[in-house]
């Protein structure tokens, strides 16, 4: 596949297990042992993906996310023995894309992680017929909010938005569906790649996306008891 994921745990038995899971589906893996040295990676290294224990010493990985957020737009999944809802929410709530508990199923981490980049091949392919269809036909957009699905980049009034990766996935799907009511569950499967997952984690990052864009832009509107809607009118 050609991607690189990074590998963060203070245990050396799952960066292990990780590791030769990750080489079998044929990714290139780079691991740390700390936050420290995860950073020091970032900063020398190309990263397509980075799976993150959240309880290390020294510097925990809520910590490592928010200075990886700050430089980086990488998809970040947390790996924890926390298993509340509020850890999991404030994982996400600081940048984290997608949240596993520990003991976790090494076949779903991975699947998962395949199932990312395919979201994103597929989009960059729907993104460049939209760009065609376009070109062919002479128009361009007058929307507020610009998505390059190349670079996973999102600009509102020329302005770059710092979304996570999730965050831009769902707000691409939305805006790619202008007008139409999209439930938690579809906006789920569709960025998530699984039918059946924690519905919250949607809610969450749309929160999320709404501070992002700000008060003035009221781009995604609530149907309460169905799900979302993109609209720009």
């Amino acid at each position: 596949m050609g991607k690189t994921i990074l590998v963060v745990d203070d245990d050396p038995d799952i960066i292990k297990l990780i590791t030769k899971s990750l080489k079998y589906e044929q990714f290139e893996v780079m691991t740390a042992c700390s936050g420290k040295e995860a950073l020091a990676i970032l900063i020398a290294t190309p990263v397509d993906f980075v799976v993150l224990d959240i309880m290390m010493p020294e510097m925990d990985g809520l910590e490592v996310c928010r200075n990886i957020r700050t430089d980086y737009n990488i998809p970040i999944l947390f790996l924890s023995a926390r298993d509340r809802d509020i850890d999991k929410i404030i994982g996400l709530e600081i940048g984290a894309d997608d949240y596993m508990t520990k003991p976790f199923s090494i076949q779903e981490l991975t699947s998962r992680i395949k199932a990312h980049f395919r979201k994103v091949d597929r989009l960059y392919e729907e993104w460049n017929e939209c760009r065609k269809d376009a070109d062919s036909n002479g128009s361009a957009s007058m929307s507020p909010l610009v998505l390059n699905e190349q670079t996973f980049e999102a600009f509102l009034n020329r302005q770059k938005l710092d979304l996570s990766t999730k965050e831009f996935l769902i707000l691409a799907f939305l805006k790619n569906h202008p007008n139409m009511v999209l439930t938690r569950e579809q906006i789920y499967e569709n960025v998530w790649g699984d039918e059946y997952g924690e519905l919250n984690t949607v809610t969450v990052h749309i929160k999320n996306i709404r501070k992002k864009l700000g008060s003035e832009y009221d781009l995604i509107k609530t149907i309460w008891g169905v799900g979302y809607k993109y609209t720009e009118g």
